[in-house]
């Protein structure tokens, strides 16, 4: 047992429905950073993640295709297993839920809740959206159409059995109110208790009648188990919980969960119907739930009706395996959704991986080699400027910790390649090609190399969890070892008079954007064909021009990044929503006649842009300090403004 204890962690299990895309991916590479880290930091982490099997989705793509619905999701489990594997995730247990011992438990709960008298008996009638395997009633629909993915629901009446969910709703509230962290970001809990938990929970159906592909409840077979309460099972029946009390020693070690990471999509099954299964088999429940953003095809959710899905073997047959894990971990941030093009990739891949990080660690190798036969060696010979990158690389550690305690990933990546940055700015800074024209210089040189090769080794020991075959690849052209995690904020770990690689390998090579669209082009011909119709339905819009400003008079406006901290409905008005907007160290009240394109709980969070020194004014009673800006469609709808780069509340826009 490691010294920082247990960390239990899963993703959600991917629906056998299709091909896991890009989107969907980001999950498994996020939580292997996530795990990688933790086990770095020294945690004992059972990392969990597998494929959802049963559904009347799955049934119904079975019979389009003409096979079983296990012969269906055993190719689909497959094809998820591979690209998992692809992306060199490190998981302990792949689970699927047509495994024997699963439904074997799922039975035993089911039976268990019955006899408890949390499930009964009835019949339902409602509205059902089988691609989200939902019930909804009238009022919950979103312009008549299912509140989660948009499609549409049909009328749906059947006998079924139902769970008790109010019975336990005071309770989960009291729990979240409690526990502020375990639902994150904070504007996923604040979603979950308005719009569900507050209102009041109905009951919630848990067996199905109209279809057979899923787990007979066995003392009445004609009911199959609710596909969620199946699901979401597997993160206790797969680590071996058995609801007869004899559950195995790897459930006793490791539950509750640390961590559940899911897509924000599937937040309310996970923070509300979850938890109170729990509470009503008397288990505890998990730390922490987080709901991460979702990864965008250019500016859209991916659909392959839309000809706009991308999938990770493709990407790494393009770009390679670590480059794509860069991407999608380093463009996501932590509470809004990020976008993924070609364009993006190309030029990611050309100024952090192929030049801040390769170039960096090739011209290192090839001036060791040059000028001292591969040798380095610490001399000792220092200078003031070293103090400095000294600093900034050990305390290096200690910042990605921080983040990735807040599950930060991205900013974590970014203090990484700020210490790689400082490298090569450190190279500009001693001119190691000035040093070695002068004998007398030459102890002064090696000494900088010896810190450029410290520096760099500790950088890739910190990468490894993001980028494990690059970190792999430094260390070994630079003959060394990881560096232990608690070591890393000391400087001196590299063995003076060690040897580098003599011929340094290409980490990442630079991309010509215009071979790369082109190969795109070749590849995926019907794609960018879809694609291009798309583009030529949406027309641009023409307003009527205003009257022309000069620079001056722009320049009299400031406009900022404001953080959104808290939001409400103003009371006196249907159109207004109230703001308490964060920029630099001030907190601002902004009023915005946003209130039917966005609800309060969907605004906390957000980065968005501000014009910060608009007069102050009141509207319908209440002060606004500024304006958040908005772009328009010919119909109406608005779309607030948001940097598509994680920016710090208060950044100049300019």
């Amino acid at each position: 047992m490691s010294s920082r204890g247990k960390f239990y962690m899963t993703t959600a299990i991917a629906y056998t429905s299709g091909k896991p895309h890009i989107g969907n991916t980001y999950e498994i590479v996020l939580a292997d950073a996530i795990a990688r880290f933790k086990r770095q930091q020294g945690y004992d982490v059972y990392f969990q993640t597998g494929t959802d099997e049963h559904g009347q989705k799955i049934q119904e793509k079975a019979e389009a295709e003409n096979i079983t619905p296990k012969e269906h999701v055993d190719k689909i489990a497959a094809e998820v297993k591979r690209i998992w594997d692809l992306m060199n995730t490190s998981y302990d247990n792949f689970v699927r839920t047509t495994d024997a011992d699963h439904e074997a438990q799922v039975q035993k709960i089911f039976k268990k809740l019955y006899d408890k008298g949390d499930i009964y008996k009835g019949a339902y009638e409602g509205l059902y959206c089988t691609p989200c395997e939902s019930f909804w009633t009238q009022s919950q629909l979103a312009d008549g159409k299912c509140p989660d993915c948009g499609r549409e629901v049909k009328p749906a009446k059947e006998e079924a059995y139902f769970f008790k969910m109010s019975k336990y709703a005071d309770r989960l509230i009291e729990h979240i109110h409690t526990h502020p962290e375990f639902i994150q970001p904070a504007a996923r809990k604040n979603e979950m208790m308005n719009n569900f938990l507050l209102p009041g929970l109905q009951d919630l159906c848990v067996s199905r009648t109209s279809f057979r592909w899923g787990i007979p409840v066995d003392f009445d077979p004609k009911h199959v188990v609710y596909v969620w309460l199946d699901a979401l099972t597997n993160y206790i029946t797969k680590i071996g919980y058995d609801a007869d009390g004899d559950s195995g020693a790897l459930f006793r070690k490791n539950w509750p969960a640390d961590l559940h990471l899911i897509g924000k999509d599937i937040i309310r099954f996970h923070t509300i119907y979850w938890p109170i299964f729990l509470m009503a088999l008397d288990l505890p429940l998990p730390k922490q739930v987080f709901g991460h953003p979702w990864l965008l095809q250019g500016n859209g959710k991916m659909s392959k009706s839309k000809g706009n899905v991308l999938y990770a073997d493709e990407l790494a047959e393009f770009f390679g395996v670590d480059a794509v894990r860069y991407f999608v971990l380093h463009e996501m941030p932590f509470d809004n959704d990020g976008i993924i093009t070609w364009e993006l990739m190309v030029e990611r891949m050309n100024s952090d991986l192929a030049n801040t990080l390769g170039n960096l660690v090739n011209r290192t190798i090839s001036m060791s080699n040059k000028y001292f036969g591969g040798v380095v060696k610490n001399s000792g010979v220092t200078e003031a400027v070293d103090e400095d990158l000294k600093a900034v690389v050990t305390r290096t550690a200690a910042a990605v910790e921080a983040k990735m305690d807040q599950l930060r990933v991205a900013d974590a990546m970014t203090e990484i390649f700020n210490l790689f940055k400082r490298c090569n700015k450190y190279i500009d800074e001693t001119t190691p090609w000035i040093l070695a024209k002068e004998e007398a210089t030459l102890p002064r040189l090696e000494t900088v190399l010896y810190h450029l090769v410290e520096s760099i080794c500790i950088g890739a020991s910190l990468l490894k969890s993001f980028m494990p075959e690059t970190a792999e690849k430094i260390l070994s052209q630079l003959h060394a070892e990881e560096i232990p995690f608690e070591e890393l904020g000391t400087f001196g770990h590299y063995e003076s008079g060690g040897r580098v690689t003599e011929k340094p390998e290409i980490l990442f090579a630079r991309l010509d954007l215009n071979e790369v669209l082109k190969k795109v082009e070749e590849r995926y011909p019907a794609e960018e064909e879809t694609t291009q119709a798309a583009n030529e339905e949406e027309a641009g819009i023409d307003i009527e021009p205003k009257e022309e400003i000069t620079f001056d008079d722009f320049m009299k406006m400031q406009f900022q990044v404001g953080e959104i901290l808290e939001c409400k409905a103003v009371e006196k008005s249907k159109k207004l929503l109230c703001s308490q907007v964060k920029i630099g160290s001030q907190v601002k009240q902004i009023v915005s006649g946003i209130r039917k394109h966005y609800t309060p709980e969907e605004m906390v969070g957000k980065k968005v842009m501000v014009l910060v020194n608009l007069k102050p004014a009141k509207l319908a009673g209440v002060l606004s300090e500024g304006m958040l800006l908005c772009a328009e469609d010919e119909n109406g709808e608005l779309a607030l403004l948001t940097p598509d780069k994680n920016m710090p509340p208060g950044a100049e826009i300019c």
